[in-house]
């Protein structure tokens, strides 16, 4: 038996091109020394799934993969969710387990490093990715958001009307700020120019920006927009480069996780040229936590992203799926995956029980092994391998002894991050501050000027009303006002009132001089 599995094994693994090695092949529980399990490069476009639960060692696996695409000049890039993979930027340290698993092997064990550059949506760690809302589209914003037709309609219109407005949407803010313009102060132009909107649908809308905004996509959307050619680099050394998308604090912001995923995909396939059949993959990408990707996604949001994984491969890129189970992939995305890297599978419940038997029919039939039995006994760093040859025929499913990472196998200190930042080629580049005036700032300064126009005509307005009014609040003058608001009659009057008085201290003048005349005589 072991001497046919051996034929089998050395036939079906020995391929013509380059390839990366996984491991040693087992049988009845035993290692067979110098049985490689390789992996040919010219399929790895084909997408694959490493799947497996908590602790049975597929982070490493990961890291063994990348590591080893890294030193056949295949540039990757891996989503750290967990935080456990900036250690390929160091060599290992060594140990004697180590030692111990590759002598059984049959595989000198090499320490080695890979040229790793930090990435983040946040900006906290690394170089931070972000994304215009114009380079997402009408189309594929609205599947992000689950609009219905009518509400992806308003979506297209606004897209229209930036456009031909030279209104740049950068960010949400600029996207939110066009949505209440046309709501309001320009309601009456888009109606001329696009048709009436529903303000409700219009409602609708913003509600699902702010929600997708408190997932923290806000962080996300803006300038300057990450160049995907920049995934795709060689070190002067000709290995490729790994890039480590550290996104530690997503796992509660599915929404902004799957978001992210859609754009970079659609946004490598729209730029990348087609490839044809390549010798090795351009790029191979890496998705921790797959389910994260599918569990928040959209009917509309599923079928795009299956679409683009189907298409993708012809641009020369794979895709990888890392998850716990399987079932967390849909079935025509797994039905797309051609190498299959299956660790051990728990059985605690009839639950588990059923996806353990469902997982081992996405293997290929064999007659060593009890793939349902086996699933739930293999021992860490071992898995169940099924690859596809360079012909594209799945290879015999084989249980695998893994090979050690050739980095180290632990997380960076915070002075060594900090060092891999400092050394990074293009940090400069996105380290650039742009803030140049978008849909914003420009309705948000016709805003401004339309209310102080109305201001000004209200003004205007009252003014005219108040000294109308005056008019109407002042009564006819009688013939006596008019007489005595004459200047005549009132110079008249003054001459009248100075002889009366004159008069009438000439009269007492005189009856006083006649007195004092009159007490002289006496």
């Amino acid at each position: 038996m072991q001497e046919k599995f051996s034929q089998e094994i050395k036939e079906g693994y020995t391929f013509e091109g380059g390839s990366i090695i996984l491991g040693g092949a087992m049988v009845e529980g035993e290692v067979l020394g110098e049985h490689f399990v390789r992996v040919p490069l010219k399929t790895l476009n084909r997408h694959g799934l490493i799947a497996g639960a908590t602790g049975t060692g597929k982070t490493k696996t990961l890291q063994i993969i990348a590591e080893q695409l890294s030193s056949q000049g295949v540039p990757s890039l891996l989503m750290d969710i967990k935080g456990d993979l900036s250690g390929i930027a160091v060599a290992s340290g060594g140990h004697p387990k180590i030692d111990e698993r590759h002598d059984k092997i049959g595989l000198p064990f090499i320490a080695d490093n890979s040229p790793v550059e930090l990435l983040s949506l946040s900006g906290d760690a690394g170089l931070r990715l972000r994304a215009t809302v114009t380079e997402f589209g009408p189309i594929l914003f609205s599947k992000i958001l689950d609009l219905n037709d009518t509400q992806s309609g308003i979506l297209s219109v606004v897209f229209k009307y930036c456009d031909d407005n030279s209104l740049p949407l950068l960010d949400l803010p600029d996207l939110k700020k066009t949505l209440q313009y046309i709501t309001n102060e320009g309601k009456d132009h888009i109606q001329e120019e696009y048709g009436r909107m529903s303000s409700a649908s219009i409602g609708t809308i913003l509600r699902k920006i702010i929600e997708l905004e408190q997932q923290g996509a806000d962080l996300f959307f803006g300038e300057r927009s990450f160049d995907v050619d920049d995934l795709c680099r060689i070190d002067e050394d000709g290995k490729g480069v790994v890039s480590i998308l550290r996104v530690t604090d997503i796992q509660d912001k599915p929404k902004l996780f799957s978001t992210f995923m859609l754009q970079l995909l659609a946004e490598i396939y729209a730029l990348f040229p087609e490839e044809g059949d390549m010798d090795r993959p351009k790029l191979v990408i890496f998705i921790d936590e797959a389910h994260l990707v599918f569990d928040e996604a959209s009917d509309a949001l599923m079928d795009q992203i299956e679409v683009i994984i189907k298409l993708i491969r012809s641009k020369g890129v794979g895709l990888f799926f890392v998850t716990q189970n399987p079932a967390d992939i849909p079935d025509d995305v797994l039905g797309q995956l051609g190498l299959k890297v299956q660790h051990a599978l728990r059985a605690f419940t009839a639950k588990d029980r059923k996806a353990i038997k469902l997982a081992a029919q996405n293997y290929p039939l064999t007659d060593y092994y009890d793939v349902d039995q086996l699933l739930t006994e293999l021992g860490i760093g071992e898995a169940l391998v099924s690859a596809l040859s360079e012909k594209g025929i799945p290879t015999p499913l084989v249980r695998t002894y893994l090979r050690a990472p050739q980095s180290r196998m632990d997380i960076l200190s915070q002075e060594e991050l900090n060092y891999l930042m400092s050394t990074s080629r293009i940090a400069q580049k996105y380290d650039e501050v742009i803030d140049r005036e978008s849909a914003y700032e420009i309705l948000t300064g016709k805003i401004q000027t339309a209310q102080s126009e109305e201001i000004q005509e209200e003004l205007r307005k009252q003014q005219a009303k108040a000294e109308k009014t005056s008019r109407r609040g002042r009564k006819e003058k009688s013939t006596l006002e008019k007489v005595i608001g004459n200047t005549t009659t009132r110079q008249i009057g003054r001459t009248v009132a100075r002889e009366l008085t004159r008069g009438l201290l000439g009269v007492l003048g005189i009856k006083k001089t006649r007195r004092s005349r009159k007490k002289s005589w006496f």
